[in-house]
């Protein structure tokens, strides 16, 4: 039993030694990692990345600060060719029954309603059109819509037929919802 006793007290202290000097390496180790210096090549790498990137947002933004006198034009002159608030509507009434009859499609319904932008001096038109005609016509009249002399904006459309009894070679019924602008009278 005593021999059993310190065979086992020398197996203890066997692993408290091995536990304690792994312990004086990690430490040793860790303290080394610590205290070394960064490279300062990975320093400068890094430092010229980001300087490479905030030069690239200055480049931009003085881009943009001188593009904006040609953008302003441009928004101007957009803004002069609406039409005038005051026939505005009347002629786009007139375009889109042009058109519709140009693409062979039955107007059903238009409804607008205008909102005053007074910050911009414009008037925002929402329409709501129904058509009825075949896909063929639908197809010319949307793109009518986006080649037309005026400016419309489809916000969206929804196609149905116009009776389910007459199936898929039926007509259709289409849901369009537009936005154009008309300007203040100058």
């Amino acid at each position: 039993m005593p021999q059993d006793f310190t065979l086992r007290k020398r197996a203890i202290l066997t692993a408290l030694a091995v536990l304690l000097a792994a312990d004086i390496g990690l430490g040793i180790y860790s303290y080394e990692l610590a205290a070394a210096p960064h490279t300062p090549d990975q320093e400068f790498r890094t430092e010229e990345w980001k300087l490479r990137i905030l030069k690239k947002d200055v480049d931009s933004a003085q881009s943009i600060r001188q593009d904006m006198p040609h953008t302003k034009a441009d928004c101007e002159k957009f803004e002069h060719f609406l039409p005038p608030k005051s026939t505005g509507s009347s002629a786009m009434t007139a375009d889109l029954d042009g058109l519709a009859k140009q693409a062979g499609l039955q107007i059903v319904t238009l409804a607008e309603n205008q909102k005053e932008l007074t910050a911009r001096g414009l008037t925002e038109v929402g329409i709501d059109l129904t058509v009825n005609g075949d896909y063929g016509s639908v197809a010319r009249f949307v793109n009518g819509l986006q080649r037309s002399a005026k400016f419309y904006i489809v916000d969206g459309l929804t196609l149905s037929t116009e009776s389910q009894a007459q199936g898929a070679n039926g007509p259709l019924r289409v849901a369009l919802h537009l936005r154009t602008y008309l300007r203040e009278a100058a």
